[in-house]
């Protein structure tokens, strides 16, 4: 009797949670469909006034695509290989070149060196002692080690001007201390959880210094020259890093709720292990002293963009740097590895390819600039109260990521139509504008989104769905933040309503 209820048991399978079944259904299954219904009502509906044909094509292929993204109902490279198809079938773009280019587009080139410098920081062992030494010396529990990674972010954003640069430097780091805890890509919360606040606390310490990014550069000039404004560096510092501080801490925290990583780990016990295994490994070996040249070369150079004219008689990109710094760890017996030990995750840098094939027409065929004109100027904003302006205008342009895919692009239309509109109501445009100003670094939503983000997505701890809930959560916390800002910190300061 005992075997035959086995047997049955083997037989017939214990039935599965409904709730997790249907989940799991309703994230893969209903992609292809919507992705496919929104395509075609988007395609084949009446153009709307002031949209071009190939603007409405254009958003029509985007929201389909970012259907199947966060769905994920076909692998990731695939969809943006998709996209680069029907961009040109459709008559989108008009020259197919266009679109096959965006594999030869700088992030790309940017992303490949960034694998090789991280295989070689690996190989050598000299980012392993490096996280062996900050965890066992700051990070003795898995929050500590978090908030130190987070802090490191922003300190760096004052030496090092470009979000891509400091991404490159971090993400090696997080990969050495997530392998320490044998952190496994996909599964591990920690290091979903470490990884998407690389992205967030990249972000916004960029939104907290003026120099921190060109976009931010660009909107002091907007501001100054045409809202009337005198905003100096100071005045930037002054007003926005305060918010970046209060909006990272409150995702922190919110971050620690969505993906809890508790029994994840045996912390305690493996802070001993590791304190062991860092005074076993001795003095700096050959390889590791390459590496940590090679290494801090680059940090010099992506520190000091800004005065290599002066320096050099000619500039050094943030790019050109990362290809250098490949360069030297690929060289032989300057080096450390070979092309085949360096590992390069092509899929991604295809995925990366459509995404911006895809964000660079909507901007190009005017599809974006559209949809946000519509946004800002069809809420019915001169009916609105004073209050009530800046927290809309603030949130629109929070969410204008969601649309653009430059960070450069989004300043340029923004900014100037802001600080009109406020012009219109009889508003501060100053106070406007540079509100929405810190808005333009919360580009943490989707990996096309940034370069950042795509660095971080590499990694492969977390997908798209992930990004997408904790970044929306985090924008209106930081879309809060800077609207309450508003009519407290920044009337403390001397800025008018």
């Amino acid at each position: 009797m005992e075997k035959t209820a086995k047997r049955d048991d083997i037989a017939k399978p214990a039935p599965s949670s409904p709730k997790q079944n249907g989940k799991k259904i309703t994230l893969k299954t209903i992609g292809i469909p919507l992705a496919l219904l929104v395509l075609l009502v988007l395609f084949f509906m009446p153009t709307p006034d002031g949209l071009s044909i190939e603007g409405q094509k254009a958003i029509a292929i985007f929201c389909a695509a970012l259907i199947l993204w966060v769905c994920g109902s076909l692998p990731i490279y695939l969809t943006s290989m998709l996209v680069i198809v029907l961009l040109p079938i459709t008559g989108t773009v008009a020259k197919e070149k266009v679109v096959f280019g965006t594999l030869g587009y700088d992030v790309i080139w940017l992303m490949v060196s960034a694998f090789v410098l991280t295989s070689a920081m690996i190989k050598s062992n000299i980012a392993r002692r490096f996280a062996l030494w900050m965890i066992t010396k700051f990070g003795q529990t898995p929050k500590k080690a978090l908030f130190v990674l987070i802090l490191i972010n922003f300190s760096l954003v004052f030496f090092v001007p470009s979000t891509t640069a400091r991404a490159t430097l971090m993400v090696p780091i997080c990969m050495i201390l997530l392998e320490i805890h044998k952190a496994i890509p996909g599964k591990s919360n920690y290091g979903k959880l470490m990884m998407l606040q690389g992205v967030q606390a990249d972000a916004l310490a960029t939104s907290g210094v003026m120099t921190g990014t060109a976009a931010n550069i660009i909107a002091v000039g907007f501001i100054n020259s045409q809202a009337g404004g005198s905003i100096g560096y100071m005045d930037w510092l002054i007003a926005s890093f305060p918010l970046a501080i209060v909006g990272m801490t409150i995702s922190f925290f919110i971050g620690l709720k969505l993906f809890s990583f508790k029994g994840e780990v045996d912390f305690e016990g493996s802070l001993e292990k590791l304190k062991k295994e860092r005074s076993q490994l001795g003095a700096l070996t050959k390889n590791e002293k390459k590496a940590m040249y090679i290494f801090l070369m680059a940090v010099f150079l992506w520190a000091t963009e800004s005065y290599h004219l002066d320096m050099f008689g000619f500039k050094i990109s943030v790019y050109m740097t990362a290809v250098i710094a490949a360069i030297l760890c690929l060289m032989p017996r300057i080096g450390l590895l070979t092309w085949n030990e360096a590992n390069i995750k092509w899929d991604l840098m295809i995925f990366a390819a459509g995404a911006y094939a895809a964000g660079n027409t909507l901007e190009s065929t005017q599809g974006a600039q559209w949809l946000i004109g519509k946004m800002v100027y069809g809420l019915g904003l001169e009916n609105m109260s004073t209050t009530m302006v800046y927290i809309v205008v603030v949130f629109i342009c929070m969410y204008s990521h969601l649309i653009f895919t430059s960070k450069t692009v989004k300043t340029t239309i923004l900014i100037p139509a802001i600080i009109a509109l406020a012009k219109t109501l009889g508003m501060d445009p100053v106070t406007l504008a540079l509100a929405a100003s810190f808005t333009l670094t919360y580009t943490i939503t989707l990996p096309p989104h940034s370069k950042v983000n795509t660095i971080y997505f590499s990694s492969g701890y977390f997908t798209v769905l992930d990004q997408m809930k904790y970044g929306l959560i985090t924008c209106f916390v930081g879309a809060s933040v800077i609207s309450i800002a508003i009519f407290t910190w920044f009337q403390i300061l001397g800025y008018g309503l």
